[in-house]
């Protein structure tokens, strides 16, 4: 009774052609909730396992993280790397310049591309990440993008996201006041929570477009993480 039926339907700053200075405004409200509401600490935390497998001192890593709002994921990614030892360089993508700008104040490399069709070589990219991105894609689409991650990917692929849930909902909602979120972010971040996945339902969209086993966990804050390794990509 708590987990409503997947909805579908255009967020308003889905549109292509949103004011990219409102786009931008959002965003910060983003990395608010991603920093109070688990959303950065979900990815990071799975980072954190992948990079435990690594010796310390090793070859620098390169990580790509897909629409990645105002770098904030890059930024807690790379200093969960130097703690342990681990040179990581840093790539965040948005479609928007401006966007792509203000991430790259926090991350390496700032880039302006298509995620659906990521300018990088296949194995090129040691990790990529996504964070509450796939839940704006559908059907054929959803899983394009995560064969494009799966293709660029040489580690590891760490996909983060909403667990649906009217609990969530309704957290969001009340939350959002009080943190002072536009209500552009308030209206999209509510049809987000509705348009998220439970644990199985992910399980099986990442499995179906990759054929790679993925691990699929629940994250505090109504969150879901899948991760997998592109090695045991099917033929």
């Amino acid at each position: 009774m708590f987990i409503p039926a997947r909805r579908r339907g255009s967020e308003i700053l889905d549109d292509p052609n949103a004011d990219p200075a409102l786009s931008l405004r959002s965003l910060r409200d983003i990395a608010l909730a991603n920093r109070f509401f688990g959303g950065r600490d979900a990815v990071v935390s799975t980072l954190r396992a992948v990079l435990a497998t690594r010796p310390a001192g090793d070859a620098p890593l390169t990580l790509l993280d897909i629409g990645t709002g105002l770098g904030d994921i890059p930024a807690a990614a790379e200093r969960v790397a130097r703690a342990r030892g681990v040179a990581l360089r840093t790539i965040g993508l948005e479609r928007a310049p401006l966007l792509a700008g203000a991430a790259a104040t926090r991350c390496t490399h700032g880039l302006a591309a298509d995620a659906m069709q990521l300018p990088f070589a296949t194995g090129s990219i040691d990790i990529v990440t996504m964070s509450q991105v796939l839940h704006h894609f559908d059907g054929a689409e959803a899983e394009h993008l995560l064969q494009e991650c799966t293709r660029v990917a040489r580690v590891a692929v760490i996909v983060g996201d909403l667990r649906r849930s009217w609990l969530a909902v309704a957290g969001l909602w009340v939350s959002s006041f009080a943190l002072g979120f536009h209500p552009v972010s308030r209206h999209d971040g509510v049809l987000s929570v509705l348009r998220g996945y439970t644990r199985d339902e992910l399980r099986a969209l990442v499995e179906r477009a990759t054929r790679c086993p993925a691990t699929v966990r629940h994250r505090l804050g109504f969150r879901v993480t899948a991760h997998w390794s592109p090695q045991y990509h099917a033929p």
